[in-house]
């Protein structure tokens, strides 16, 4: 159950891995968004990203720690409300709980919210008497006018409890010392459902703890099998080989206790619902004695949260916050390019003189300044100021808790579509790469719902697109070089994002009531306290997790592509090179869509990484078949115009940039996510298409007015 992602860390004192047996296997559980993963990377000093939104964690990581000459061995497992397994986040949860082989599960715990987070530790609890309860973010709470009574915490559920801030460090160690010197309590806290309940239980568990035999908790089986829990006797049998149900040891038991529960007057319907409703009466009556203060957010930050979700406040306010990220990126990104492209052609020239030195022969020297290294130079000189201004802003965002607030804001409209809210948190994971963002469809439960964001994802530009949205608007569309012209192409580059937001909503809508028809879902949206998030831990981890990877990816495939454009532009059949008997036989296409054959072209061979389409189109245009290093600026305008570019050539340039197929990286994802290379080829035409019907009819409009 997706529980296969396995590193090992640093120790305790951050001198490097350990290895050896296991002294003790700890199961890291929690809701979402209370620090689970903040609490693993310190125990273990793993850097898994933890961005502060519902849901992120979707598959487990596994580490290892050094504390007092001991080895530990921890799992964090995937973030949930319940183990009741209505979603794949709680199936896995639960089945690592009930058969991972933990010696214990340590539950961390939002200070702030304990009520909902004790719903979780309670049925845990019901599974495994061996618990730890991580009481973290404490810092917050006390913020918040909330102060949580530990040691009356750990006396009323009978199991150990840490108080933590897992982000300032505080509480590691004593956690770590927790872990250590744990020992099964003489008695935890059991949550009682009433007469009736209880006493069809008592008849079901004797024979239980004979067939189960320590295997699993013979309350906890008693329990689904009376609720008819399919999903959980299901993992019973594919665990444990054993049908319980049928068990002839269990069977005469379970039909007693369910003609019981019968004479009683309650259904399996009835029975889940009071089991449920008394976990929850459970979870309060310990707030109430072990909590004081803190009735809930606090005036301020419920202000600014009906600011941010009113629907009259939240897209405006969302809108702006986009146009200020990118008017940031464009007016920031210009000097650094220019810098980073200079430096590339001196290097270049060091390259092309040591080349001539030891005689190379021109073929090879041109194709490795000319094809290699100037593509490659164009590429990283393009893509690292952007990226490098973009991630970490949008990674300030992220831990400052907005990202949620966006998907609130876009809930109704994509329940409208059909789709899940959830999805707009993957389409923020494709502003950085689709790929990913494909990756963090997992978090949507309905295989539906994941499907239609898997097959949409594309439509949000990635950071390879976006260096060519900006040439394209920073050429044709906006003149001169102040601040309003920065203003404009920011607004711009805004608007092209929400023609790929509407076209999201677009085709999930289309999705829904054609090929993936179904009702959505109601997922839980998560409103996290906003966090004020560490600047230097923020940039470090935006540059080396998202641009330095992102770019190297992108650097490792624009040397090879380099010398591929290089060779399609410079081998002849009959007189002509491939790369023109190419655009030649697009360009009627072109024409049609408003671009011409070396723009399709360039998409067609930019499909490794999006990065390399400027550079084909300039090898294509330019009558050497060599990239000669233009810059995105006056000189590079030049070169389009003089091959017929006009406003409405960029236009819709832009728009395919948008619209069009996803890179081959994407592709393959979709086609290991879903299984299928069906729904991977979907990926590639739908949006294909709907760009080409958006270029044609801008083509025709255009003509009547131009």
């Amino acid at each position: 159950m997706g529980l296969t992602l396995r590193s090992v860390g640093k120790n305790a004192s951050g001198s490097g891995g350990v290895s050896g047996e296991a002294a003790r296997t700890v199961a890291l559980a929690g809701n979402p968004n209370v620090g689970k993963s903040t609490v693993f990377n310190g125990l273990t000093g793993l850097h898994q990203h933890t961005g502060n939104w519902s849901g992120k964690t979707v598959l487990s990581a596994a580490g290892t720690y050094k504390f007092e000459g001991k080895v530990y061995a921890l799992t964090d497992i995937p973030g949930t409300y319940s183990l009741r397994a209505s979603s794949v986040e709680e199936e896995a949860a639960r089945d690592y709980i009930a058969f991972g082989g933990a010696d214990l599960v340590a539950v961390v715990c939002d200070a702030g919210a304990l009520e909902r987070n004790l719903n979780l530790a309670l049925q845990i609890m019901e599974l495994t008497p061996n618990v730890i309860l991580a009481v973290n973010l404490m810092d917050e709470a006390k913020k918040r006018g909330i102060r949580v009574d530990t040691g009356a915490l750990a006396k009323t559920l009978g199991v150990p409890v840490v108080p933590m801030a897992a982000r300032r460090g505080r509480g590691l160690e004593e956690l770590r010392a927790a872990i250590a010197d744990f020992a099964p309590p003489p008695y935890v806290y059991t949550v009682r459902y009433g007469e009736a309940i209880e006493n069809a239980v008592n008849i079901l568990e004797m024979p239980l703890e004979n067939v189960l035999n320590g295997r699993l908790n013979a309350r906890f089986a008693a329990l689904r099998l009376l609720e008819g829990d399919g999903r959980a006797l299901e993992a019973i049998r594919e665990h444990l080989g054993l049908d319980l149900a049928a068990h002839p040891d269990v069977a005469p038991a379970l039909e007693r206790a369910s003609a019981a529960l019968r004479d009683a007057g309650i259904s399996r319907e009835a029975l889940r619902d009071a089991v449920i409703g008394r976990i929850y009466r459970a979870a309060g009556e310990i707030r109430e004695k072990c909590v004081i203060g803190g009735a809930g957010y606090g005036q301020k930050q419920l202000r600014v949260d009906r600011l941010l979700t009113r629907r009259s406040t939240g897209v405006p306010v969302m809108l702006l916050l986009l146009s200020l990220v990118f008017f940031i990126t464009v007016r920031g990104a210009n000097a650094p390019s220019e810098l980073l492209y200079a430096l590339f052609e001196r290097l270049g020239g060091w390259l092309s003189r040591g080349l001539s030195a030891l005689g190379a022969p021109p073929w090879l020297h041109d194709a490795a300044v000319y094809g290699v290294w100037r593509v490659l130079g164009y590429v990283v000189s393009v893509m690292l100021p952007p990226m490098a201004i973009f991630f970490p802003m949008f990674t300030l965002l992220e831990d400052l808790g907005y990202l949620p607030r966006v998907a609130f804001d876009l809930d109704s409209s994509f329940r409208r579509a059909g789709a899940c809210g959830k999805q707009c948190l993957t389409m923020a994971m494709g502003f950085g790469c689709n790929a990913a963002g494909v990756v963090g469809c997992r978090i949507i439960d309905s295989k539906r719902e994941r499907l239609i964001a898997v097959l949409t994802n594309s439509l949000v530009p990635c950071n390879g697109r976006f260096p060519i949205l900006i040439a394209l608007i920073t050429m044709f569309m906006v003149t001169g070089g102040g601040a309003g012209s920065s203003l404009l192409a920011a607004l711009l580059l805004t608007g092209f994002i929400v023609l790929g937001v509407v076209m999201t909503l677009l085709l999930s809508r289309i999705l829904s009531r054609t090929l993936l028809r179904g009702q959505p879902s109601s997922p839980t949206l998560e409103l996290p306290p906003f966090r004020a998030p560490k600047l230097g831990e923020v940039i470090v981890r935006s540059l080396l997790d998202r641009t330095l990877f992102v770019l190297g990816r992108a650097a490792a495939v624009a040397a090879p592509a380099g010398l591929l454009i290089w060779l399609t532009a410079n081998v002849r059949l009959g007189g002509s090179s491939l790369l023109a008997l190419c655009t030649g036989a697009l360009d009627p296409v072109g024409r049609a869509l408003g671009m011409d054959g070396v723009i399709l072209t360039a998409f067609l061979l930019g499909l490794p990484a999006n990065e390399t389409v400027i550079p084909i189109m300039i090898m294509a245009y330019a009558a050497g078949g060599s990239f000669q290093g233009y810059e995105a600026g006056e000189t590079l305008r030049a070169l389009f115009a003089a091959n017929g570019w006009t406003v409405t050539t960029a236009l819709c340039t832009a728009v395919f940039t948008v619209l069009h197929w996803p890179c081959a990286t994407t592709l393959l994802t979709v086609r290991r996510e879903t299984g299928s290379a069906r729904w991977a080829a979907l990926a590639a035409l739908l949006p294909t298409a709907m760009g080409a019907a958006v270029c044609a009819l801008i083509r025709l409009v255009s003509g009547f007015f131009l």
